[in-house]
């Protein structure tokens, strides 16, 4: 069994370069049917599409029956011979999806109205939020014809719905074409500038599916694990922790899941990283898998994060949320206004194995058609004239370098820089930026990078460069006009920087996970997270730091202590005997030789996350009635609740006149005072000291 497993994966892996051959020898990234156009190798059979093992015409290509739409009363069907897609009529929410011989992959125990569907979050200015299944009006065929079907399910707003629905006009797409084990969808929402202003908090698409057949979920190749089922987290079999999301399973039907936590924020996962989640169906083996192969129309850049799949069984398309960024992240549109955006499109795909083989390498075979999806976008098919085409689209390239001169007299290479092209505005404004698209890269290790099929309009390029505080912004607008191939040349960051380092604690990459991150409470694990690279996502770690420090706070001493020890990854409340809690207060202990008296030193704080906190710097004196610096009141991200590790990113640069400083030993206390909630907090970045110019 094992040598087979090892020829399949060989099989998979093969198929993945050819993917990637194939969308290079066609001389363009974009085809309507690249993941079955592709030749299959050998040993991919055991891993099939349909009913039966896929059949092949002369050349080893796949050959299937065309696509066929049968439209009924109530609702409408699209069938290509591998996958079977019922929509209800008009409204276009997914009821059924008949595969590899199951009826239905949804939940058939549900309402129709509650297995697959658009859905969003909204409310009024000043209003109370508003859950909303898009439900549509109109029902229209696109396209209809041997290769592909698209339809149009569409719910359009006038004054008399002031108050009921959103005001937006809403096009709901879905899409079957000849030879493909899934479908895709997309939607494009419009607001017009006569109607009234609004706030979007959340939209989505939402599957729900069987509980009796998929019970193995697969978010990453190292965060996939058996679930438990939705009733263990009914009233009798679990206890609601600190909020309703996180319950501890105390009589799951599962046994070995007993005593465990489940929350589905654990399960959460950075945009960059979520292009492939689902779930896996043992008997008969099919998988049931989300593909986003674009982050374009997600909000918030690469370092946002998403729910993905959680117990519902449940799958998420997450196309823009306030999570892990809070109120930042609402965009809030004003009466007057226009705005028309594309989300999506993304694909669900299915596929299946024969017996025999191990159903948990479903998800390897799911990675790959990902690849595909990726290689293949932007799409060609979609018939929307608002989903511009791989020809209407425009490049950029360049290279970074960084400016340093305390670090190296020459440019330094970018290597490994999130580069962006996004909506013009401040530094860093980017990863607040919820409105309409952006466009990112990586830069390889010489600093050069390219940022492919960028849509037409005007935009700031941005980046942020791992090991580097700070933002960059190339002041200079972009305009990307169709066709166009921009190449900006060299361009320089220049890191904050006033003087040497002194000291520094932690590493520059917007994220605390250097820091040390305890183990939970026994009573409060998840097995999946133990000894795992994400640790932080166990439940409760906030509570911890109260085990670890009970009567007095951290103490850092700078050239003695670490930071992956010595440095809580969180600064949290204290809780006290009775049930409240204090703030708390930090030390760094540090030695100066020789103090400047007539200069300033700069303590650069870079945080990485912040809830209704508050950060206050005092240098040698903690009982100042003033601090020498505050943020006021900053953050909405709930990162510390929710597992996050990272939300949004602060920068602070605080000035320390020479003269607060004595020669020997000084000590800088940070204090976060806001108590109101054991989820109140700071997550540090990156902290350094640096004297005065030289």
């Amino acid at each position: 069994m094992r040598k087979r497993l090892q020829n399949i994966l060989g099989s998979l892996s093969d198929y993945g370069d050819r993917i990637r051959d194939h969308a290079h020898s066609t001389g363009s990234s974009s085809t309507s049917q690249i993941p079955a156009a592709v030749p299959a190798p050998a040993g991919m059979q055991h891993f099939h599409y349909g009913n039966q093992a896929p059949r092949y015409d002369n050349c080893g290509t796949m050959a299937h029956p065309p696509v066929r739409l049968h439209i009924q009363d109530r609702h409408v069907v699209m069938d290509n011979g591998i996958v079977q897609v019922t929509l209800s009529k008009p409204e276009g929410i997914v009821t059924g999806i008949r595969y590899n011989g199951i009826d239905n992959l949804l939940e058939v125990l549900n309402r129709e109205t509650n297995r697959g569907y658009w859905d969003l979050f909204w409310n009024e200015p000043g209003g109370k939020g508003i859950f909303d299944v898009i439900s549509g009006t109109n029902f229209r065929v696109i396209v209809s014809d041997e290769e592909h079907v698209e339809l149009s399910f569409t719910r359009m707003w006038d004054p008399s719905l002031e108050g009921k629905y959103i005001p937006l006009n809403i096009d709901k797409r879905f899409i079957l074409l000849r030879g493909s084990s899934g479908f895709y969808s997309y939607a494009i929402y419009e607001h017009l500038p006569e109607w009234p202003g609004f706030e979007l908090g959340e939209t989505r698409i939402t599957f729900k599916l069987r509980k009796d057949k998929f019970q193995y979920m697969a978010v990453a190749d190292n965060r996939q694990r058996p679930m438990p089922l939705p009733d263990d987290r009914m009233p009798g079999r679990c206890q609601t922790l600190g909020y309703p999301e996180a319950v501890l399973l105390d009589n799951p039907k599962n046994p070995e899941l007993k005593g465990e936590v489940d929350d589905k924020y654990q399960y959460s996962c950075e945009n960059k990283d979520n292009q492939v989640h689902g779930w896996i169906c043992f008997n008969p083996p099919v998988g049931f898998w989300q593909i986003t192969p674009s982050n374009e129309f997600r909000t918030g850049g690469p370092l946002k994060q998403n729910l993905t799949s959680h117990v519902g069984p449940t799958t998420l398309a997450m196309f823009h949320s306030s999570h892990y960024a809070g109120k930042d992240l609402v965009p809030r549109f004003n009466p007057g206004e226009h705005w028309k955006k594309v989300f999506g499109p993304v694909f669900i795909y299915f596929n299946s194995a024969l017996p025999g083989y191990d159903p948990r390498f479903l998800w390897e075979d799911a990675k790959f058609q990902m690849m595909a999806q990726v290689q293949s976008w932007p799409y060609s098919f979609p018939a929307s004239e608002d989903f511009q085409k791989s020809e209407q689209r425009g490049n950029i390239c360049g290279r970074l370098l960084v400016k340093d001169r305390y670090l190296s007299e020459d440019y330094i290479f970018a290597n490994g820089a999130y580069i962006g092209a996004a909506p013009p505005g401040d530094v860093g404004s980017w990863q607040k930026e919820c409105k309409d698209y952006q466009f990112w890269t990586v830069a390889n290790d010489t600093g050069y990078f390219s940022i492919r099929n960028v849509c037409t309009g005007d935009y700031n390029l941005f980046a942020w460069v791992p090991g580097f505080i700070g933002d960059y912004r190339c002041e200079a607008a972009i305009t990307i006009t169709s066709g166009c191939n921009i190449d900006v040349g060299d361009i320089v960051y220049e890191p904050p920087r006033d003087g040497p380092t002194l000291w520094e604690i932690g590493i520059p990459d917007r994220s605390a996970a250097e820091f040390y991150v305890p183990d939970p409470e026994p009573m409060h694990v998840n097995k999946l997270l133990v000894n795992h690279p994400e640790r932080f996502r166990q439940y409760g770690l906030w509570a911890r730091y109260t085990d670890l420090y009970p009567d007095a706070d951290l103490v850092y001493t700078v050239g003695l202590s670490n930071y992956s020890k010595d440095w809580f990854f969180a600064q949290v409340v204290r809780r006290k005997d009775d049930g409240t809690h204090v703030g708390t207060t930090w030390q760094i202990k540090f030695k100066l030789d020789k103090v400047d008296q007539k200069n300033s030193y700069k303590l650069r704080v870079a945080l990485a996350s912040a809830t209704l906190a508050e950060l206050q710097v005092r240098v040698n004196d903690p009982n100042a009635a003033r601090p020498l610096f505050t943020t006021g009141l900053i953050g909405r991200d709930n990162s510390i609740a929710r597992h996050g590790i990272h939300g949004l990113y602060w920068l602070y640069n605080v000035n320390i006149a020479g003269a607060r400083l004595v020669d020997g030993e000084n000590t800088i206390f940070l204090t976060q005072p806001r108590c109101g909630s054991p989820f109140l907090g700071l997550m540090y970045d990156y902290i350094r000291l640096e004297g005065p110019i030289s």
